[in-house]
This record gives C-alpha cells, sequence and structure tokens, in this order.
C-alpha cells in the first residue's frame, strides 16, 4: 500500500491509504459478515481510509440511514480499532423522515443540524472525533457563514478533524473556504466528487442538480484542484458501479458518442497490461498529475482483491497518453 497526507494543519492532517474504501452499503444490501470480511482484508493490505455517511443506506428500507456507520462501529469495536484507521462521514444528506429523500427533505447544514447530526455520527461510529467530516450536498436555504461556522466550531473542540465538501458547485466550494479563511477558520480542504476514466455529460438536469449534474468532475473542477494544490479530490463511483465488466450498467450521463473511443484505449491497455479494466482505471487515476484517491465500493473480498491490486499497476508514459488522448 502507498499513503499520501490529506489536510494541512499539523493537528489534523492524516496519512491515509492512496485507496480509499467505500461502505454506503454495508449493514444493509451488504450482510455483516461479508461487510466484516471486506474491511479486515483492506486493512490487512494496509487500507485505512474508509468512507461513509450518516444516510447510508436509507434507500434500501425508507428509513433515513444510519446503517453503515452503526455497522463500521461494531466492526470497530470487535476489531479493536483505533485512531489508525481513518474514517470519513458526511451530514446534511439525511431525511428529516422515514419514507423521505434528500431530495424533498434533507436536514440540510445550518449549525444546529451540523453539531446534532456529528454527535450521532459519533455515538454510531464509537469515535472521539470524526477524522473527516463532509458537507454532502449543497443548503441554498442557510446562509454559508452559518454552514461554515458551524464546521468550523466543531474543530475548535476537537471532535471533528479535517472537513471536506461533496456534491457543491465549485463557486460555492470557493465561497465558503474564502470565508473561512477571511475569519482565520478551518475551511474545506477535502472534495469528494463522482470521477472516473469515462467522461459524463454533466449539462442533462436531474432531481437533486435542476441545471445539469453539480457531483461529477469536470473541467472547471479539475482546474480549480491545480490551481489549489493542498486540496485532495476523492473520487467517489470510480469504477461506475461496475460497468467497465457491465457495459448494460452504464449510467446515462455516459451514453455519448464520446464513450465507445475511451473504452477500447482502456481495453486495449487492459490486454497490454495483462491488468482488468477496471485496474487500469484506478491505476490511471492514481498515476495521473492530478492525484486522485479513488474511493471504492466491494461487496466481496474478491472485488477488493481486485482493487487493492491496481495500487502496485504502473502505467507507462505512452500508454497514459493513449488513454488521456481518447475521446
Amino acid at each position: 500500500m502507498r499513503y499520501r497526507t490529506i489536510g494541512t494543519d499539523p493537528r489534523t492532517r492524516r496519512e491515509v491509504s492512496v485507496l480509499a474504501l467505500g461502505a454506503m452499503l454495508f449493514g444493509s444490501q451488504t450482510d455483516e459478515e461479508t461487510s466484516f470480511a471486506v474491511l479486515d482484508r483492506y486493512v490487512e493490505a494496509g487500507g485505512n481510509f474508509i468512507d461513509t455517511s450518516d444516510n447510508y443506506a436509507f434507500w434500501t428500507d425508507g428509513s433515513q440511514g444510519g446503517h453503515s456507520e452503526h455497522l463500521l462501529g461494531r466492526w470497530r469495536r470487535s476489531r479493536g480499532a483505533g485512531d489508525e484507521i481513518v474514517i470519513a462521514t458526511k451530514l446534511g444528506a439525511r431525511p428529516l423522515a422515514p419514507g423521505t429523500g434528500y431530495v424533498d427533505n434533507p436536514e440540510g447544514l445550518s449549525a444546529k443540524v451540523i453539531r446534532e447530526a456529528a454527535e450521532r455520527s459519533r455515538e454510531r461510529l464509537g469515535v472521539d472525533r470524526l477524522d473527516l467530516l463532509y458537507a454532502h450536498i449543497e443548503d441554498t436555504t442557510v446562509p454559508l457563514r452559518e454552514t461554515v461556522e458551524g464546521f468550523a466550531e466543531l474543530v475548535a473542540e476537537g471532535t471533528v478533524g479535517l472537513l471536506g465538501v461533496s456534491n457543491h458547485a465549485v463557486w460555492r466550494v470557493e465561497r465558503a473556504r474564502a470565508l473561512a479563511a477571511a475569519a482565520a477558520l478551518p475551511g474545506y480542504e477535502v472534495l469528494q466528487y463522482e470521477h472516473s476514466y469515462l467522461r459524463p455529460r454533466t449539462d442533462v438536469p436531474g432531481d437533486l442538480f435542476p441545471d445539469g449534474s453539480l457531483g461529477a468532475v469536470g473541467p472547471e473542477t479539475l482546474s480549480y484542484l491545480r490551481a489549489e494544490p493542498a486540496l485532495t479530490l476523492v473520487a467517489y463511483s470510480p469504477l461506475l458501479k461496475g460497468s467497465y465488466v457491465r457495459p448494460d450498467r452504464l449510467p446515462p450521463p455516459y451514453d455519448h458518442p464520446g464513450t465507445p473511443a475511451r473504452l477500447a484505449a482502456l481495453r486495449e491497455v487492459a490486454r497490454e497490461t495483462g491488468a482488468t479494466p477496471n485496474q487500469v482505471v484506478l491505476a490511471w487515476q492514481l498515476g495521473g498529475d492530478l492525484p486522485v484517491v479513488p474511493l471504492v465500493g466491494a461487496s466481496s473480498v474478491a472485488q477488493i482483491e481486485e482493487s487493492l491490486a491496481a495500487v502496485d499497476l504502473e502505467l507507462t508514459p505512452d500508454q497514459r497518453a493513449r488513454l488521456d488522448a481518447a475521446h
């Protein structure tokens, strides 16, 4: 395993494995025995960066979520895991009531919600401090300053370490960081967005994003990250939920005329390396000039084994150039 530093403040920055493990369906669709086995294998291989959210996975049973955090808490206690494991969680997208969702009825990002939701997450996870806490989705009903100050208070109290943001317009991320900097408060240092080798259309409206997706990495996000090298990009859905193995699962935003050329280049490089297309995608992210931390899910030990092997896969400059040029 290889590692990198996230965060800049010596008091809160952490060394994390370059491959993160997503626990979204642990404790719901993925049963406890399998979830524990995947977690154990990931940690055995040197992985220490686990991702969850307070609303995972509410959609599986019409609840408000919390399944994943509860399971991670049970796993931590049963394994005696301590500060060596970095657990990131998110708040703001938990449904306010069972049977509702984050589009129609989210908790949001008020100072009150931030404090109460963070406390609930710490209790479920069984930790005194959340290593990394994300603002999960935008809340345009609350002044941005209130959100910034709400998160900063928890950092000052020592119950939260690093701050992150997901599924926000880049201009809102920068505005929040500017507000924090002007007030000498901690700001967002980790950005979690959907990012893979295939490029999605981001202009297609959706329930959460009526003007087009703000959750997928595009040119503006990449430009921002290049200008701010202290920030870290964590890429969710890097394997597009199995689409590189099962093309019939390809999400609609990726079904466009540019995709076949990218897939052809990917399969060519996979044949040359003897690796799977999934492993090439992860190696492409891990070894790029803009470092990315892929966040992989796994519903079996075999799946996490495949992803772990990508950490040691080195693409040649020529292979990387061909992958990048395909469009």
